[in-house]
């Protein structure tokens, strides 16, 4: 059994989150088990004075009603709570169908994300529409165990992936958790970590011994895009600066440049930004990917941003086999040449690949040795 409340952890001091206030704080069944448990979401609330705690000890963490029929309310609130609770089946190995995602293992220390990004496609996910609350999952130590009881049998390096539902640093000043899971896959012989984020605060991780066995990521996306789709989210200039500074103490770094919008001018906007982030960062693979959202986030998104956005007069009619919209793919083509044209002209090594991608779109491409080269495995 991992221990989470080690000589070491038991020194981290909870600190407040850029970007995150809750109002309500809600605790649920095994949240406070034990009495390091309850030091801990002690420290958490104190954290938040102002916060309404609700002791909500008999249910589970998906379980909690948000009372509101009204979607847009109901994501709001949830944006605005806290629960802390248990996860039992934090790690799955994920079963995407109809696109060329090679599927890989993934965990959830956390659940959904404080950040308000317009075009959120977790937001339309059935868990998140039912518990839209931000999570802190105080297992940490079980789910490590699961993650080393499959590291057990492999014969090769694995990824296992933090990011799929939820944002994998949003809430570390909070938890800590980068370091306790940092450590834990640096003494694993097959077993990678590779973790996506938002985030510009890496406080946590720059003094860890990590072995080169965590891989980090960004999502990025220029200014222009930024400014119009991500509200209440570090800067692409404060993401950017966060990398640097991770490697310099020699994390393997990537990005992830998703959702590409296509606005007026998107030929210019994007590639400058490619050419800035490629001189800033030493980045070792890239990731581009469209919307590819599910009818429920894209409600979100109009709600947010009124039905006449440019997100959704750019969309395809119908879904695709995934049951995901995106936009029409002649489209997509001419935005992934000029964009894939772009990164091989400025880095001819990096490697490249695209996210939630159709075959179809690859082999129009020429990407077809690209399948499987992407962001969430090694």
């Amino acid at each position: 059994m991992i221990n989470l409340f080690s000589d070491s952890y038991l020194n981290y001091q909870p600190k407040r989150v850029a970007h995150f206030k809750p109002d309500t704080l809600v605790l649920t069944k095994d949240s406070c088990q034990t009495t390091q448990h309850r030091d801990f979401v002690q420290a958490i609330c104190n954290l938040y004075p102002q916060a309404q705690v609700i002791e909500k000890f008999d249910i589970p963490h998906n379980r909690f009603d948000i009372d509101s029929s009204d979607i847009l309310e109901l994501h709001y609130k949830g944006k605005n709570t806290l629960l802390l609770g248990v996860h039992k089946s934090a790690l799955r190995f994920s079963d995407e169908d109809g696109n060329t995602c090679p599927n890989y293992w993934h965990f959830s220390p956390y659940g959904f994300c404080p950040y308000d990004c317009q075009y959120c496609y977790l937001a339309g996910t059935p868990g998140v529409k039912f518990s839209p609350t931000v999570k802190i999952f105080m297992n940490i130590d079980e789910i490590l165990d699961q993650i080393a009881g499959v590291a057990s049998k492999l014969s090769e390096p694995t990824a296992f992936y933090l990011g799929k539902l939820q944002d994998g640093l949003a809430l570390d000043q909070l938890t800590g958790y980068s370091r306790i899971m940092i450590p834990f896959f640096a003494q694993q012989k097959y077993a990678r970590l590779t973790l996506l984020t938002k985030s510009a605060e890496v406080d946590n991780l720059l003094d860890l011994d990590h072995q080169g066995h965590t891989i980090l990521s960004w999502s990025l996306n220029p200014d222009e895009i930024s400014d119009a789709f991500e509200s209440n989210v570090p800067t692409p200039k404060e993401r950017i600066a966060a990398m640097r500074k991770c490697a310099d103490v020699g994390y393997s770094l990537r990005a992830v440049i998703m959702p590409i919008v296509p606005i007026e001018g998107w030929q210019d906007i994007y590639s400058r930004f490619l050419e800035s982030l490629l001189e800033s960062v030493p980045l070792e693979r890239i990731t581009l990917g469209q919307i590819c959202s599910y009818s429920g986030a894209l409600r979100l998104t109009e709600r947010k941003l009124g039905k006449n956005n440019p997100i959704s007069k750019m969309l395809g009619a119908g879904k695709s086999k995934d049951g995901r919209i995106r936009f029409p793919i002649k489209e997509r083509i001419e935005v992934y040449r000029y964009l894939v044209d772009t990164i091989r002209k400025l880095r001819p090594q990096l490697q490249v690949s695209l996210c939630l991608e159709e075959m179809e779109l690859f082999k129009a491409l020429d990407m077809e040795n690209t399948i499987g080269c992407c962001n969430c495995v090694l």
